[in-house]
């Protein structure tokens, strides 16, 4: 048994070293997606209405830093917005006024829910709802609009080289 270890010491080193990446990396997404949420933290919803590119697990942000993460989303029934569910720090105090907007990093970047503070004296506390929201833009929407709108350059007619004449 002993020579058997010997031969094969470079292949059990090389598996264990496996094994415990796979175990960081499960301990990695586990903790990245919402699963593993700090203890303690302020579990507050936000309605919005338009919630692209918000998953479990998307980035909650303030001034730039994170501070928690969606924890789940639904869709009210009654008024068809969505209901995003996160899980705040508990060490970042927000005040109850604050509001909440789907932004993105750039053009191509991620997508991330980003509190605005606000300025009441009273803070956020788990089971509070914020309604002051903005949802995604439309980026498609927005370029085909810019596309299709029509030009301000004067009539078809002069368009095409045709002298503008005048109502005599």
């Amino acid at each position: 048994m002993r020579s058997l270890l010997r031969e094969n010491v470079g292949e059990a080193i090389v598996g264990v070293a496996v094994v415990l990446l796979a175990v960081w990396f499960v301990v990695f997404a586990w903790g990245r997606t919402g699963g593993g949420r700090k203890a303690g933290a302020i579990e507050i919803a936000a309605i919005f209405p338009n919630a692209s590119g918000v998953n479990v697990g998307t980035d909650v942000r303030v001034a730039g830093l994170k501070v928690g993460s969606v924890s789940a989303l639904s869709l009210d029934p009654q008024t068809y917005q969505v209901k995003v569910a996160m899980a705040l720090d508990p060490n970042v105090k927000l005040p109850a006024d604050s509001s909440a907007s789907v932004t993105s990093e750039g053009l191509l970047g991620s997508t991330f829910v980003a509190f605005t503070p606000g300025g009441s004296p009273t803070m956020l506390r788990s089971g509070d709802t914020i309604t002051d929201t903005q949802g995604s833009m439309d980026l498609m929407a927005l370029i085909g609009q810019f596309i299709n709108r029509p030009s301000s350059s004067g009539s078809s007619g002069e368009a095409a080289g045709e002298p503008a004449t005048s109502g005599r």
